[in-house]
């Protein structure tokens, strides 16, 4: 069964836990069948990789993933990390902030 996340692909989120707590950023991609994400800017890790006839080798950083239990929406009215909450209008199913009641999508 597919599991469902209240995340998606380009929402601002900011982390809350680990090395990069208080730092925001958006998601670029889901991986879902490990329950994680990859925010921008977020968990930068150094990738050695090794010389071949093209190219020479070099030190690259590159963004890892990061759970997604370790991330929160930013709200867009206050700025702070907010829980979501689902809001059925003209039968249309919306994401909304818990702290202001702002929407989520666009």
């Amino acid at each position: 069964m597919k599991k469902k996340f209240k995340v998606k692909k380009g929402d601002t989120v900011v982390v809350i836990a680990g090395k990069d707590k208080g730092k925001s950023g958006s998601i670029t991609s889901m991986i879902t069948a490990k329950d994680r994400v990859i925010v921008s800017g977020i968990n930068i890790v150094k990738r050695h990789r090794k010389a071949t006839q093209e190219n020479p080798g070099k030190i690259e950083e590159i963004e890892a993933s990061i759970h997604i239990s370790n991330i929160s929406h930013i709200d867009p009215d206050t700025g702070k990390p907010t829980r979501v909450k689902y809001d059925f209008k003209d039968g249309i199913k919306k994401r909304v902030s818990v702290i202001s009641g702002s929407l989520l999508d666009k």
